[in-house]
């Protein structure tokens, strides 16, 4: 290759890290916060396509992508709700509840969304960081999703109110020692109810990233497994909102190889190359299943860590 075709690769990554990457952003950022508080969400691919479903009908609808956006956030947090409501009855296994959510999501996304194969909606704008360049593919490699920086501060501001906040204090408390957070007079199953719910209001800005910018349209296999990768994400980004911003370009990155190497001509292993973040997500599994790795920053009343 020649140095402008090793830099437009470079660049078409780059960009492509940032695109693919929002998505898997908000999902990892919502799992998070849920799994800070002591419950694990499964059904995060539910949400994901629900939300994705809701969003693009909100914005085909209105007219608007931000009213989509809303409707999105909103729609993820009513399924994170009922998780977090039926996690909270006796004897319900978070996993399980995960698992029926997941298959709910999707269902009623399949459903609901049979009308909106074909319409088009309002995009979220894009913010272009390529105008120095003369070259078009250097323009759109670097136009940015504008709920990117969104979550970027979501990253900083998730970091900063965990560690230095009394809301952050309690979500971690309930996470690491429900008997402590009991002994302080706090309900568990509220505060993992509202964690759990406000998860999956910024996972379901994930789903508006899916339909409303990148591939920007509504499918049934929309998705692609995104929900479920994020899961491993939050494991590898160790329960760190701004790890969870690495590992989301890193897998972002990996998903945007095989595209990048087609925009430069380079048409052969296409399909592998889409395979690398599924290889990468069992790579991150088989590094973290030994009890003293996993352990490391988990919170304590996760069940993986019991």
């Amino acid at each position: 290759m020649t140095p402008d075709m090793v830099l437009d690769l470079l660049l078409a990554i780059l960009g492509g890290a940032v695109r693919v990457g929002t998505p898997f952003l908000f999902v990892s950022l919502g799992e998070c916060l849920t799994e800070k508080s002591g419950r694990i969400n499964l059904g995060l691919e539910g949400v994901l396509v629900f939300s994705a479903m809701a969003g693009f009908g909100g914005a085909h609808l209105s007219g608007s992508p931000w009213l989509g956006v809303l409707l999105a956030g909103c729609s993820g947090a009513a399924l994170a709700l009922l998780h977090g409501l039926l996690c909270s009855l006796n004897r319900v296994s978070d996993i399980a509840t995960g698992i029926a959510l997941m298959l709910l999501g999707a269902g009623l996304a399949f459903y609901l969304g049979k009308p909106l194969i074909q319409p088009q909606a309002p995009q979220i704008p894009a913010i272009g960081l390529g105008a120095w360049s003369t070259s078009p593919g250097v323009q759109s490699a670097l136009a940015i999703n504008a709920l990117f920086p969104v979550g970027v501060a979501l990253a900083g501001g998730l970091a900063w109110g965990l560690a230095n906040t009394r809301w952050g204090l309690v979500v971690r408390m309930a996470g690491d020692s429900s008997d402590a957070a009991k002994a302080l007079g706090y309900s568990v199953n509220r505060v993992r109810i509202a964690a759990t719910t406000a998860g999956g209001f910024i996972a379901g800005l994930g789903g508006a990233s899916l339909s409303l910018y990148y591939p920007g349209s509504w499918n049934e296999g929309l998705s692609s497994g995104q929900g479920l990768i994020a899961v491993a994400l939050v494991i590898f980004a160790r329960w760190s909102p701004w790890r969870c911003l690495g590992a989301a370009l890193l897998f972002g990155g990996a998903g945007a190889i095989g595209p990048a190497l087609q925009s430069v001509g380079i048409s052969g292993g296409y399909y592998l190359f889409n395979a690398v973040p599924y290889a990468l997500t069992l790579a991150i599994l088989v590094a973290t299943c030994s009890t003293r790795r996993a352990i490391k920053g988990a919170p304590m009343e996760l069940g993986g860590s019991k």
